[in-house]
């Protein structure tokens, strides 16, 4: 052992970003682990290593006994042999003979090596998992290297990290060398070492874009709020600004869409609809539901349910290709959505709320109202006075004021079939709470 030692310890701690009292804690314990295979595991060996000449000094301490009472030569020493070396020395004192490290052998020293090795290879593991742990939610960069069962690893300099192949954005293609970017979702702790796992789908994935090309968001003035996407198609994220004078959705798209496109770019086209966040559910669901036009929305908080009621010739345009904008609207609200045309809604809810509107209205019970054979709205507008005088026993006033009502309820129809009149959509999840407010409106990439 000499200064090469030291130069080779100095080198690997800067290399692997080691900690250097660590490598000689490591050499020290490797050393007396071969020790004791060479020799005895009864031993009692201290290892110290000279930072000044890169020499390692091994002794063996045994116990003074009477010369009649070794009963371990590894761990005791006859009062007689150690006078030879110590005339002073006393019973039950312990005295320390140098090991020649040389004297281990061929196999000890190949011992030793490999237990500095992995000695050196569980630290720097550890290492690498107390830093990429911390870094979860961060957008990292790297290469990819080979397939490996159900996604691909990649190098991300430091270290390999896996992208499952659940995480990667559908009908998107890699081959070995490409560049790819994706956010680190989880670190586990793995035999072999730390196992990063890395996404490109995932919703926290565009929340980070966002972040990184919108420096209102990243400074948080302007706020993700929610985010719901259909990888490598469309997305719907919700913004919140905290200062009146920043408009969320501008800052977010930037000049010409120049900001927006940087994060289309980098998710392969996926289109993504900006849209305005608001603590009302009801103005929260109108922006989520764009650029469908709605009519009405009936919030039933009870059963986390809105009843979303649109014109009918705007019934496509809420469904969205394949159910997609209703069904982001859902995840993004939290909500479950069912979808209404204006005339399926007055149908369905003829005898339920329309009834007991006009019922009101007449100052009648609902039950008068279907004795006397008026199950539906249509079926009162039918009626003429007379016959709604002497069933009801109504004024020529209430008579009107009904009349009024339901033509403000069911609007008379010419009759024409309508489109599709319903869709029902539930949440995927819960979109993010905060507090605050924003005026309505949306952007669109």
């Amino acid at each position: 052992m000499n200064l090469e030692l030291k130069k080779a310890i100095d080198q690997i701690s800067k290399d692997k970003g080691l900690d250097r009292n660590m490598l000689i804690d490591t050499l020290e314990d490797a050393v007396r682990t071969s020790v004791l295979r060479r020799f005895s595991e009864d031993m009692d060996v201290e290892v110290s290593y000279n930072d000044d000449t890169g020499d390692i000094d091994v002794y063996q301490y045994k116990l003074v006994v009477e010369d009649d009472d070794v009963a371990n030569e590894d761990t005791q020493i006859a009062l007689s042999d150690a006078r030879e070396h110590d005339p002073s020395v006393q019973l039950d004192d312990e005295m320390g003979f140098r090991v020649k490290v040389e004297d281990l052998g061929r196999i000890a020293a190949q011992s030793a090596k490999q237990v500095i090795i992995q000695r050196m290879r569980d630290a720097e593991q550890e290492i690498i998992y107390e830093e990429y742990k911390d870094r979860v939610g961060e957008i990292v960069s790297g290469i990819v290297q080979r397939r490996d069962k159900g996604g691909w690893v990649v190098n991300l300099g430091r270290t390999e990290a896996v992208l499952p192949r659940e995480e990667q954005i559908p009908r998107e293609h890699y081959k070995r060398n490409d560049r790819v970017q994706a956010l680190i979702i989880e670190v586990r702790k793995e035999g072999r070492g730390p196992q990063v796992v890395i996404s490109r789908s995932h919703r926290d994935y565009m929340a980070a874009l966002f972040r990184r090309e919108v420096p209102e968001v990243d400074d948080g003035v302007v706020q993700i709020m929610g985010v719901a996407r259909d990888p490598g198609s469309r997305a719907k994220v919700a913004v919140l600004s905290r200062e009146r004078d920043v408009d969320p959705v501008g800052a977010c798209v930037g000049v010409r869409g120049s900001r927006i496109q940087n994060i289309v770019q980098e998710l392969r086209g996926e289109r993504i609809d900006i849209v305005v966040w608001s603590p009302d559910i009801a103005t929260y669901a109108r922006n989520a539901l764009a650029p469908a036009t709605v009519s009405r929305i009936v919030v039933d908080e009870a059963e986390n349910l809105l009843e979303v009621i649109v014109p009918d010739d705007q019934l496509t345009n809420a469904i969205g290709r394949k159910g997609q904008n209703v069904k982001l609207a859902a995840r993004l609200l939290g909500w479950k959505v069912d979808i209404f045309t204006e005339t399926r809604y007055n149908e369905a809810n003829a005898i339920g709320h329309g009834l007991e509107q006009a019922a009101s209205v007449a100052e009648v019970s609902v039950e008068a109202l279907l004795e006397a054979g008026y199950s539906t709205l249509d079926k009162l507008r039918e009626a003429d006075d007379a016959e709604l005088a002497d069933k009801l026993a109504l004024s020529d006033a209430r008579i009107a004021d009904l009349r009024s009502a339901i033509h403000f309820l069911a609007p008379a129809t010419d009759g024409n079939a309508a489109p599709e009149e319903k869709t029902d959509h539930d949440a995927a999840g819960p979109g993010d709470d905060a507090a605050g407010g924003a005026d309505a409106g949306n952007g669109e990439a």
